[in-house]
Parts: structure tokens; sequence; C-alpha cells
């Protein structure tokens, strides 16, 4: 009686334990306007990443996305075997979010179609994927004629800025201080 007793514990305890870790959703917002990506966890921002979108001739598509596949370590077969770093494909036409050694065009229009960051913020932002599952990410990329790109980017930055306000408030609270001037 003990054993069952035991055995029907631990197993309701392992399907608790697995269905939490399957919460987890990250929703990316790629905006082609300001060439940032805003990176939310469980509907917190977390990151805010410059980006390279599609230079001139190379469009990076508008639209939502789920990722398909992911690859640690893949190199382009149509760009030289160029270095892909953390791959994350979201097109069946080969986009994906990747990193990039080219650290000095984050900011600006510069990729082949793809979503370039880089290398650490890719290395990041795999993980995430990999924790979360693709069937729990989604890839948001904006800023084409017609779909404002620009209203997420201002949103996303004035929560992450209250966010951090808050934090600090909560941190000197703790320490006996106040924060003048701030509500």
């Amino acid at each position: 009686m003990r054993i069952r007793l035991l055995i029907a514990t631990v197993v309701l305890g392992f399907l608790a334990i697995s269905s939490t870790g399957f919460a987890t959703t990250v929703h990316i917002t790629i905006n082609k306007v300001s060439q940032k990506m805003t990176v939310k966890v469980d509907g917190e921002t977390e990151y805010v990443w410059p980006v390279s979108t599609g230079a001139r001739g190379y469009e990076t598509p508008s639209g939502k996305f789920r990722p398909f596949r992911m690859e640690k370590d893949h190199f382009s077969k149509e760009w030289d075997d160029a270095p892909m770093p953390n791959s994350i494909f979201f097109t069946p036409r080969g986009h994906a979010i990747h990193g990039s050694f080219y650290v000095k065009s984050l900011g600006r229009r510069a990729s082949h179609g793809c979503v370039r960051l880089a290398p650490d913020n890719a290395a990041k932002l795999y993980g995430l994927v990999q924790k979360a599952g693709m069937q729990n990410t989604t890839v948001v990329l904006r800023g084409g004629f017609f779909d404002g790109g620009f209203a997420d980017f201002e949103r996303d930055i004035t929560a992450t800025t209250k966010k951090l306000q808050k934090k600090a408030k909560r941190r000197l609270f703790i320490l006996g201080r106040t924060l003048e001037g701030t509500d």
C-alpha cells in the first residue's frame, strides 16, 4: 500500500514539474525600421538587441512565423558556406535568425534576407527557444510600408524602462532609501 502511494506521488510530482516546463513562451519581434529585436519570455520583455535585416534587393519578409528548424552550427549553402551559428529557421525559403560576426553592421540593413544578431545574443536566443520549444515560439517581423513597424519598439522600450525603474525602487526600499522624484 505504501509503495503504491509513493509511486503515485512520484508520478504526480513528475507530471507537475514537466507540465510547468512547457508553460514558457518566447515571442520574438523584429522591427525592420529600427533594426531592433525584442524578446519576450512569458509576456515579459527580457532583451532588446540590434539586428541586421535584408539589404536593398534582399528583402526580409514581414509577417508572423513559427520556427520549424534549429541548427547550432549551420553553414549557408547559398552564400559561400557563410557561418550561421545558432540558426533558427522560420521560413521554408531559408530565412533564419542567426549569429553573425559582422557586428559592425548591426543596427542597419545588411543581410541577404536573414536576421543577423551578435553571436552571444544569438546563443542566448537559441537557448531560450530550445528550452521553450519551437511550438511555443513566435517570430513576428514588422517594418514594411503598411504595418507600422515602429509602434511596437516604442511600447517595448517604455515597458522595459518602467520595469527597470520598478526594480531599482524595490532595491532602494530594501536598503532603506527612497528615490526622490520618481513614482
